[in-house]
């Protein structure tokens, strides 16, 4: 379903109806093919309870088709109105301090609220009767951004009770749980189902494993509440697809479980936002920032993002559902942006694997809380800077299709888990410590070194990939262990990282020597480990004899049946390894024994890539990033100065001029080249 390409966010509600045309009229002239509507608009669908008024959207829909623009329809399930509120004021969610939340702004309900599951049912249900076979409309979003606002996780009656039936379906018997649990610890055992609640207000910390099962259930509630809006349109508009819009690494909600059943994925991004809300939980304190132009956002954050949402569905094409076209609001400082941003952000979105870009929104808002979000429109309804970038791209649409439907080329892959992300952010033991912290290091280098990386589940196909590096594989055991174990017995290079199997699923340590499950596949066992505190450093010696140090977390390592390729030679742990590699099969595993920082990871890397046989796409200054998508190599400059890039690749030619490159390419500030690879290229 390729042929919608750029598109807009739309809110004809908040609109006098007489401009709905010509707001049509200036998308189509835009070149604009896709319009979202609808996700937050059910007080205006359903004034009153049981009383509909689909007048006003049967002529927006109208007014759109007849510029030849398809339409995808939010279920508005976010947005609960007053008068439901009012009626039910139990759907509100209650927080971790046992507060109800209030009505008045949006996500105020609780997952596995029984009677606001009716009402989703039949708001979502007399939308697709009414518009599932309209022709206009393509598919649906579900929802909006579930999970956002700390709404993940609602601690009411209703979840208490729906956890413990949750437990025993997990469990079956108190006695298994409390086995899992750990619960002799502190008298914690329990003799009735009724004795659990949700680890909630405790007096010091919650048991760690009573919590990790606390977010799974609370991430499966919320899957559950989408399927019952899945169950519906797939019965009643068959042949609509089905998405919803996820935030990059939102931590509350297990993502691959929930796109599971979608068609495909949409997320939203804001690269200047994620650059100050999301930078810095990845980057450490004190790491310096890469030297970039201030209104790009951070590239290596937005890219992280890119290739964690591609990966929840195996790295199929996805849409941007939002993506930012101007100035936002809710970040710290919130930049303004120059010409030619708004261009690379979506050659940027199109070369990591999207097939659809919509940006957000059509008008800058009169009301409420986003009156200070821009849009394609000014307030006044003037093109900004956002519809003048998207009319200069509507040239380079033919070349954008040519790129639909092309999957992204890599040979790299790291894994994530929702469940390890839970039980290491829990119990991070070094408080800066933290599970996307530790994935970013290492994807953040290999993106610097020119090679584009994959972040896909522990579930997908390892088979593919030359190399899978597993930073954070807390939580393991034999299953995982021989799954890894034949994924490099049949010529894999394999990477766990600090703390790989030192815990059991249910978040119990293992009783066994460290690494756990993986110690035969290493051939090593962790000796010692120490979390180390500001300005403490161990020096460490790698392959090539140079001289690095290991700060925050570092692991003493006996040898078995494994090379050291680092080892420490001053401190407490002289003497013994720190990082090694063991010959399995026709693979590698390699056990990273120290937190990754730059030098360390930069060494790391120029010793793996050539053994794993991965070839960088391309020699890289910093701020500029490589791809691959199809048959064509994409270079962005996210810097206010010229680059060059050296390319790996033979028989490109530049995609808008036609001219052949060689070995250097130069990039202009803040800009993108296309190279076309020819039939021979390598």
């Amino acid at each position: 379903m390729k042929p919608p390409l750029l598109g807009v966010d739309y809110y004809p509600e908040h609109w006098p109806a007489d401009r709905w045309a010509t707001d049509a009229r200036m998308m189509h002239a835009a070149g604009l093919s896709v319009v979202r509507i609808g996700e937050f608009a059910w007080a205006k669908m359903e004034p009153t309870e049981g009383r509909y008024d689909w007048r006003w959207l049967d002529e927006a829909l109208e007014a759109l088709a007849a510029e030849g623009l398809q339409v995808v329809l939010g279920t508005p399930t976010s947005t609960p109105p007053a008068w439901l509120i009012q009626k039910h004021p139990d759907i509100l969610p209650v927080d971790a301090q046992g507060r109800r939340r209030n009505f008045g702004s949006r996500r105020h309900y609780c997952s596995n609220n029984a009677t606001y599951h009716e009402y989703t049912r039949r708001i979502v249900t007399a939308l697709a009767h009414r518009y599932g076979n309209h022709p206009a409309v393509i598919g649906w979003q579900l929802d909006n951004e579930f999970g956002c606002h700390d709404t993940a996780r609602c601690y009411c009656e209703n979840c208490a009770a729906a956890f413990r039936v949750w437990l025993k379906d997990k469990y079956s018997s108190l006695d298994a749980l409390n086995a899992a649990w750990g619960a002799v610890f502190w008298s914690q055992s329990y003799t009735d189902w009724a004795q659990i609640s949700p680890p909630n207000l405790t007096v010091t910390e919650a048991n760690s494993s009573h919590v990790l099962d606390w977010y799974r259930f609370s991430s499966d509630s919320v899957v559950a509440y989408a399927q019952i809006q899945i169950s519906i349109l797939r019965q009643l508009a068959p042949d609509r697809f089905i998405t919803t819009n996820f935030m990059g690494p939102f931590p509350d909600l297990d993502y691959y479980q929930l796109s599971a059943p979608l068609d495909f994925i949409a997320w939203n991004s804001y690269p200047t936002g994620y650059a100050e809300v999301t930078g810095p939980t990845l980057y450490m304190p004190d790491e310096p920032r890469p030297k970039l132009a201030y209104d790009v956002g951070d590239p290596y954050v937005t890219g992280f993002c890119h290739d964690l949402m591609r990966g929840l569905k195996d790295g199929l094409p996805y849409w941007v559902m939002e993506q930012q076209a101007g100035s936002i609001n809710w970040a710290n400082t919130n930049p303004g942006i120059r010409p030619g941003t708004v261009r690379l952000w979506t050659w940027h979105d199109l070369a990591a694997g999207a097939d659809t870009v919509v940006y957000f929104r059509w008008r800058a808002c009169l009301y409420a809380q986003e009156q200070y979000h821009s849009g394609l429109l000014r307030h006044d309804a003037a093109p900004d800077l956002g519809y003048r970038e998207v009319l200069r791209m509507k040239d380079e649409q033919p070349l954008m299709r040519s790129i639909q439907g092309a999957r992204v080329q890599v040979d790299v892959a790291i894994l994530a888990d929702y469940d390890d992300l839970w039980a290491l952010d829990l119990q991070p033991h070094n408080h800066v410590i933290a599970y996307w912290r530790h994935l970013f290091a290492y994807h953040r280098a290999l993106v610097r070194a020119g090679v584009p990386t994959d972040v896909v589940s522990k579930q997908a196909d390892l088979s593919r990939y030359k190399l899978v590096i597993a930073p954070s594989l807390l939580l393991a055991d034999d299953v995982w262990a021989a799954r890894l174990t034949a994924y490099v017995k049949a010529g894999g290079t394999l990477v766990l990282g600090v703390r790989s199997g030192f815990k059991t699923p249910s978040n119990l340590v293992t009783d066994q020597p460290l690494p756990g499950p993986f110690r035969e596949l290493v051939g090593a066992t962790v000796e010692a480990w120490h979390s180390l505190p500001p300005g403490v450093t161990y020096p460490l010696t790698d392959h090539k004899h140079q001289m690095l140090t290991a700060a925050i977390w570092a692991e003493g390592l006996s040898t078995q049946s494994a090379q050291p390729l680092m080892f420490y030679t001053g401190g407490p742990l002289e003497g013994q390894a720190a990082v090694t590699v063991k010959v399995v099969g026709q693979g590698r595993a390699v056990y990273a024994g120290v937190w990754p920082d730059e030098a360390v990871l930069n060494s790391l890397i120029s010793w793996l890539l050539p053994q794993a046989g991965v070839q960088p796409l391309a020699l890289l200054p910093e701020g500029v990033l490589v791809s691959r998508r199809g048959s064509f190599v994409f270079l962005f400059n996210f810097t206010d100065a010229p680059a060059t890039a050296w390319l790996n690749v033979t028989s490109a030619v530049d995609a808008f001029t036609g001219q052949s490159i060689e070995r250097a390419a130069a990039i202009a500030a803040r800009d993108v080249r296309v190279l076309s690879l020819g039939a021979d290229s390598r």
